[in-house]
Formats: C-alpha cells, sequence, structure tokens
C-alpha cells in the first residue's frame, strides 16, 4: 500500500549541495525528508574530490622519491597500485560517516532511498511513497558527458566514477578531455608510473588564463605526458591489448594506442528522472532555467549544486545551498555570487583562480590594472626550490580588486585570501597592509598588491614633496 508524507522541507540528492541544504535547515527545527538513490556522500566523496585528491597525494609521494634533490638521491619509486588503492579507500572511509544515514537519522533527518520523479507541481513520488512538501531543492548533481565519438560504446572506457575501479596501473593510459579532470589524472597516473597520452579538442585547462595555463603545460610535457591539444578524437576501436584513438589535427589525422581510455570530457546534470516538467520547472539545453537565488520557474522549487549547471565545484555546491536556506528558513533575498566562488586544479603546480581574469576584466572595466609577482622572487619558494609560478592580480585603476589567478606551489591555499577580499570588496590597499609571517608563500601576494603603487615613486610632484619633507629633518 502506497505511503503517504508531509514535509517542510524535501531535498532530492544526498551530495554536498544536498547534504548542506539538508543539515542546515534541520538544525532550525524544520523537517527534512533527503532522497537519495545512489551513495551518500555523492561524486565528490565516492568518485571526485576525495578519491582524486588522495590519488594525487600517492603520485606525489612517487614524485617526490623519483626526483630526490637537496642532495638526497632519487630513485625510482615500487608502486604497489593494490596499497595505493587502498589509501584511496581508507579515505573515503574516514569521511563517510559525515555524510552518512545514520549522521543524517541523528540530525532529525528522515532519509528515503529510491528514485525520485515529480507527479505535480507539489508532490514527489518515491517507489511506492508519495511525498508533499512546502519546498523542494534539487540536488541530483551530475554525471560524467560522453562525447559522440564513433565506436567509443564499443570499448569498455573509464570516467572518474570507474578508473579507480581498475585493479591494475595502466600500462598506457589515453585520456580525452584536458579540464581539471583529464589534466589532474594525467600527471597522478604519469607519476604512479603509467604512459599517459591527452587528447583535447582545444588547449589545456582552456578556462584559465593562458599565461598560467602554460605553466601546467610545460610541467606536464616535462614529465613525459603526451598532449595533442586542437586535436579533436574522431574514432574508438579495440585493438589487442587496448583500444585505439583515432585523431585529426590540422597537421592531418592519426591514430595513438593505449591500454585503457579515459573518458573526462566535462559532466551533465542529471535531471532525467525528476519529470521536471510535471513539476512545471523549465528547463533550457538540459540545464534548469533558474533565478539569481536558484528558484525554479516553480516557486517551491529551488535547485543547487551540479544539478543547476553552473559551476561544478563542492565548494559552490556549498555556496547554493546557503542563498537557498536563507531565502527557504527566513524569506530574506539572496543571490548567487559568481565572482566568489574559486576554482582550483590540484595539478602540481596547483593553478588557482576567482573572480575576472584579465580578458573579462578588461571587456567589462575598459582601464585596469595588471599586477604580477613570480614565485622565483618569494624566500620560501627558493628555499623550497618551488620557484616555478606567478601571481596575478587584476584591479580597476582605483584599486578595486576583480580577479586573483595563482599558478605555482600551495596556490589552492593562497587563493583563500584572494577569494575573501572579493567577497567582502576589498582593494589593493588592504592586501599590501597585511603583515604576512615571512618566509610564507602568501608573500608573494602581498608583494603584488604593493606594486600598485610603484608608479607613485616616479611621479615628480610625489618625489618633490618627500625631498621637502626631507629639509625639516
Amino acid at each position: 500500500m502506497a505511503a503517504h508524507m508531509k514535509t517542510d522541507v524535501c531535498v532530492i540528492g544526498a551530495g554536498a549541495g544536498g547534504l548542506s541544504v539538508a543539515v542546515a535547515a534541520a538544525a532550525f527545527g524544520v523537517s527534512v525528508v533527503l532522497v537519495e538513490k545512489g551513495k551518500m556522500g555523492g561524486d565528490c566523496l565516492n568518485y571526485g574530490c576525495v578519491p582524486s585528491k588522495a590519488l594525487l597525494a600517492a603520485a606525489r609521494k612517487a614524485a617526490t622519491v623519483r626526483d630526490g634533490g637537496f642532495g638526497i638521491a632519487g630513485a625510482e619509486p615500487v608502486v604497489d597500485y593494490g596499497k595505493v588503492r587502498e589509501h584511496v579507500r581508507e579515505t573515503i572511509a574516514a569521511i563517510a560517516p559525515n555524510d552518512s544515514i545514520e549522521r543524517m537519522t541523528a540530525l532529525g533527518i528522515t532519509v528515503i532511498r529510491g528514485e525520485a520523479k515529480f507527479v505535480d507541481r507539489r508532490t514527489l513520488q518515491v517507489g511506492t511513497q508519495t511525498l508533499r512538501a512546502r519546498r523542494f531543492v534539487i540536488a541530483t548533481g551530475s554525471t560524467p558527458f560522453v562525447p559522440s565519438i564513433s565506436g567509443i560504446f564499443s570499448v569498455n572506457f573509464l570516467t572518474n566514477e570507474t578508473l579507480l575501479n581498475l585493479s591494475y596501473l595502466p600500462a598506457h593510459l589515453l585520456v580525452i578531455g584536458g579540464g581539471p579532470v583529464g589534466v589532474e589524472m594525467a600527471q597522478a597516473y604519469r607519476r604512479l608510473g603509467s604512459a599517459v597520452t591527452l587528447v583535447d579538442s582545444g588547449s589545456i585547462l582552456g578556462r584559465e588564463d593562458p599565461e598560467l595555463s602554460a605553466v601546467v603545460r610545460d610541467r606536464l610535457k616535462a614529465e613525459g605526458i603526451v598532449l595533442h591539444e586542437a586535436t579533436s578524437a574522431t574514432g574508438v576501436e579495440k585493438v589487442p591489448g587496448g583500444v585505439r584513438l583515432s585523431c585529426m589535427a590540422a597537421a592531418g589525422a592519426f591514430t595513438v594506442e593505449g591500454s585503457n581510455l579515459l573518458v573526462a570530457a566535462g559532466r551533465t546534470p542529471s535531471l532525467q528522472s525528476l519529470d521536471l516538467r510535471a513539476a512545471g520547472v523549465r528547463t533550457e539545453r538540459g540545464k534548469v532555467r533558474k533565478s539569481a537565488g536558484y528558484r525554479t520557474s516553480n516557486r517551491r522549487i529551488y535547485v543547487v549544486g551540479d544539478a543547476a549547471g553552473g559551476q561544478q565545484f563542492t565548494h559552490a555546491a556549498g555556496h547554493h545551498a546557503e542563498m537557498v536556506v536563507r531565502q527557504i528558513l527566513f524569506r530574506l533575498p539572496a543571490r548567487v555570487r559568481d565572482t566568489i566562488i574559486p576554482r582550483v586544479t590540484f595539478t602540481d603546480p596547483e593553478l588557482a583562480h576567482v573572480g575576472l581574469g584579465e580578458e573579462e576584466a578588461a571587456k567589462r572595466y575598459g582601464q585596469i590594472r595588471v599586477l604580477r609577482w613570480p614565485f622565483s622572487d618569494n624566500d620560501r619558494a627558493q628555499a623550497e626550490g618551488r620557484t616555478e609560478g606567478l601571481i596575478k592580480v587584476v584591479a580597476r585603476r582605483d584599486g578595486t580588486i576583480l580577479g586573483a589567478s595563482i599558478v605555482g606551489a600551495e596556490a589552492g591555499e593562497m587563493i583563500n585570501m584572494w577569494s575573501l577580499a572579493l567577497a567582502r570588496g576589498l582593494k589593493l590597499r588592504d592586501m599590501a597592509s597585511f603583515v604576512s609571517p615571512y618566509p610564507t608563500f602568501s608573500e608573494i601576494g602581498k608583494r603584488a598588491a604593493m606594486t600598485y603603487y610603484q608608479p607613485l615613486t616616479r611621479q615628480p610632484l610625489i618625489r618633490r614633496i618627500v625631498r621637502l619633507l626631507a629639509r625639516f629633518g
């Protein structure tokens, strides 16, 4: 017999965004139902951020052993891939209790397992249960996008969701896609001992500032990764021992063979099973149409995280969740601010960005200031032999910070202060005035901000005033 439930808030999807909404709402005493058909924790915990960073940490250890330095001889590392996978699994297991059904239940959240489908604008069906809620939040995440390539489904290609299911280290990993996932996995597996070839139809890390992505490109090539940029993958076929990838570049067609194929061509919102039309939720080109506050065309339904079709990061989903909770619980106006959401590619060196890039800022504001400072002029970077990279700060002529990009060691940590600066509307004078402990990588940002004032030292009027004041002792 069908069961009928009523609740204040129903969250569909137990990934980062959905869990954030559910936990926050339950903390204020409203009734919350959380629906999830797959693994608790979503992509980030099970297939994305957590396992990939655990894998990258293992790969970094291998690179450290191989490279040596500082008077310590390098040696080819002995990689036990089974233990690498065990490290990844242990990392997931250590974090999983935070996202578990048991924890959600302890917080007063009702968890329903199953696939959700809207029956009408106010009703959701999960198996034999129907659910009516005052507000719904769609947080169903995303799935790997598989490009239309001849023969792609004739081979057992990998995605980020299946890559770590391999029980062996690939002899030669072919990667389609030069975005963050593609380049991170390319470098990780190269460092663990695989041969790696990466193909991208544009430039690797194409969203990033070309000046900074070039630093990552040079490192990948130096480590032996074969890059084919401005190259289209046109066909895939099985061959003895692996797969053959057919490609087309400006110089003509060519093929490359490998043991395994990783498709890292982006992700698409997971919305297909919800029947959004029945709910009165409008979509456009596979994405939910939404307001600045991430409210859909059905005023009772909001969307957060990857399902919203915007920036696909765990911390972006958290920001979406905060804005939606403000509206649902307190009726306060809120809008998602994409320009304060940072992004990091966790290659070595890392590449981080927040706000506007140089080109976009120039189009929007006309005259801008672009400030740089190299890692090679930082004492901590010199002491650790990690001198490749730079920071690039974009600001208006009055010193208002518009964006920052960093490529180099600890870039993902350093971008935090620039994210805060954008969120709080700080100016370059604020970033130049704080006291940075010595020696730290964060001094690089302060030094860049201080270059904003260099032109003042050359102005004749100011120099005359300084000389005049000097006469008074």
